[in-house]
């Protein structure tokens, strides 16, 4: 049964991703991407920030609906800190409509989002990052001129309910990189929707 289990898992990610995607240890890119706002943000402009969280989501995904309200919850947590939330929808609209640009300006203001919502409109960033599900969660920290991957994974142990959850990985991480410790663990199963690309 297991080995069935290990078998559909491995169908559901893009196996190309799968080989190229970031794990924690690696130096991560930059990126300039399209906000709701129409302004176009880069990391670069963040001068005095320690690293970043930028989380992989989407509208229409329910896991990354899910997370919505604790996103915002860690973006006012850690923002003042130095790391704030950068949100990326890496969906193609062609494929899930519902994740058009008009639809993610429509839902940051309807959730009054306090980060960054940006579009990954030609689909580079998360294949760079190798992002597989809504959400996915790369935690960075700036060394010098590099960007230094630290944690990658989930949000936490419970999707479907705030109140219940027990292992808060993405919180823990970002402490733990705060005090200048290193993740542990620093990679946990993204649990989500798959990214909805053109093969």
């Amino acid at each position: 049964m297991k080995k069935i289990l290990i078998v559909f898992w491995m169908t559901l990610i893009p196996l190309a991703v799968l080989a190229d995607g970031y794990q924690p240890g690696d130096k991560a890119r930059g990126f300039r991407l399209k906000n709701v706002d129409g302004q176009v943000v880069s990391l670069d402009d963040y001068t005095s920030a320690k690293g970043f969280v930028v989380i992989f989501t989407c509208n229409t995904c329910p896991y990354a609906v899910a997370y919505e309200d604790r996103i915002i919850d860690l973006d006012m947590k850690y923002r003042p800190l130095g790391m704030p939330v950068i949100a990326v929808n890496p969906n193609d609209p062609s494929i899930s409509p519902g994740d058009s640009f008009d639809k993610m300006v429509q839902r940051a203001d309807e959730k009054d989002f306090t980060f960054p919502y940006l579009f990954d409109e030609t689909q580079e960033v998360f294949k760079a990052y190798g992002a597989t599900h809504t959400p996915h969660v790369y935690l960075l920290k700036k060394e010098g001129s590099e960007l230094i991957v630290k944690y990658v994974g989930t949000i936490d142990d419970n999707y479907k309910d705030a109140s219940s959850v027990q292992k808060t990985y993405l919180a823990d991480a970002i402490d733990a990189v705060l005090s200048g410790a290193n993740p542990d663990p620093s990679l946990t199963k993204a649990i989500g929707c798959s990214v909805k690309y053109k093969k």
